[in-house]
């Protein structure tokens, strides 16, 4: 098959959905499929064309930013030529261009899958609301356009405001998920590397963003510190500087600041490291206060690397640790409740901890690829007959 998949930001951008389409576009290529990615030249040092991984990458440049979306002019023309190219086309929402994507796939007889990653929702300003309301109106007519609509769970599309209106589309397919086991050696190297000899270790494992909820492990933290003096937070993943987030830093940096030696930022970690780091915490957190999380890959990452997770009630987010038992649900916005959870999770760690033979059997990256391929040909098929 030709495969298009289009999202706005790609790689060198690190967030879930990037990390997301990087694993099922290279391991599609890797199965001997034609896959091309349209996405943004968010950069303009980013090359408007390259190969990586077998996968033909297309940018296109941009004239301006909205928020934390784009505007391409050109985005017209390179919607149309490839999708006349490819033999299906997969969008992955949210993305300012949804409609017109999905649209150029009716109207040229080429089937149009939606992955929903999650709801979107910007920082508080009037402003903001107004291009959530833009990027929503976008989404519901591509959901319309679209052939079939993927989601991460059943819990977040019974509950997500886009997704609950379209139940006949929906898809579940569960992310995919690469994580290899660190070894021992590996483990303790990390430790040693950063000071973690014999102290309680919890980790982050995401962008430095407001909907991550950050600032309620910051408010936790003086209760954990009084029962263990020692704890240490290592917080992986960019932090200064994220795209539409200036305000948020500038708001928890002076407390995080305080907390002296007991918070330490890795920065983007190599995906060679995170073995490594997931394995040297007692327990990862999932702090994430809204829909624009639906599930957070990095749990069942951690949880492959034998580590516990403590993560918000939310609609997805809450699946992975209720399916594993590998940890524990905590509801959103307390950090009360998240420095207990917390608490119970380091006192009894090993009671926490799930064989990786049991997770993998539950989040299997060659399940997801396949259930792809699957749902690509059937449409593909389907198309053609009624063409």
């Amino acid at each position: 098959m030709k495969i298009l998949l289009a999202l706005t930001y790609y790689r060198p951008h690190v967030s879930g959905l990037t990390i997301y389409v990087e694993r099922l576009a290279h391991e599609l290529a890797r199965r001997g499929h034609t896959v091309t990615i349209l996405t943004s030249q968010y950069a303009k040092e980013l090359p408007r064309e390259e190969f990586d991984g077998g996968v033909r990458i297309v940018r296109v440049p941009v004239a301006m930013r909205v928020s934390k979306g784009v505007l391409m002019p050109t985005i017209g023309y390179w919607a149309t030529r490839l999708t006349w190219e490819h033999d299906v086309v997969s969008i992955h929402l949210p993305q300012f261009d949804a409609a017109g994507l999905a649209t150029r796939g009716r109207l040229l007889r080429k089937p149009a899958i939606l992955t929903y990653h999650c709801d979107l929702q910007l920082p508080p300003g009037r402003f903001n609301r107004i291009v959530d309301q833009v990027v929503f109106a976008a989404n519901y007519v591509a959901a319309k356009a679209a052939d079939r609509i993927v989601a991460y769970t059943q819990d977040y599309a019974n509950h997500s405001r886009l997704l609950s209106g379209f139940k006949h589309k929906i898809v579940v397919i569960p992310p995919p998920v690469i994580m290899p086991s660190p070894t021992a050696a590996e483990v303790e190297a990390f430790k040693q590397a950063h000071g973690l000899d014999g102290e309680p270790t919890i980790g982050f494992a995401a962008r430095f963003a407001a909907e991550k909820g950050i600032e309620y492990l910051v408010e936790a933290m003086p209760a954990l510190l009084r029962e263990f003096p020692n704890l240490k937070v290592l917080f992986a993943g960019p932090y200064k500087d994220v795209l539409g987030e200036a305000e948020y830093w500038q708001r928890l940096a002076p407390a995080i600041e305080r907390l002296g030696d007991h918070w330490t930022f890795l920065g983007t970690l190599e995906p060679a490291r995170l073995p490594a780091f997931f394995g040297a915490l007692d327990s990862l957190l999932v702090t994430s206060v809204n829909s624009t999380e639906s599930f957070g890959l990095v749990q069942v990452e951690a949880m492959l690397c034998g580590t516990p997770v403590v993560s918000s009630d939310l609609p997805g987010v809450r699946q992975p640790v209720s399916i594993t038992k590998m940890g524990e649900v905590v509801p959103v916005a307390d950090s009360v409740a998240l420095a207990e959870a917390v608490g119970r999770v380091l006192r009894n760690r090993a009671a926490y901890v799930r064989p990786r033979a049991e997770i993998e059997a539950i989040f299997d990256l060659n399940a997801t690829v396949s259930a792809y391929e699957a749902l690509f040909e059937n449409e593909i098929s389907r198309k053609g007959r009624r063409t």
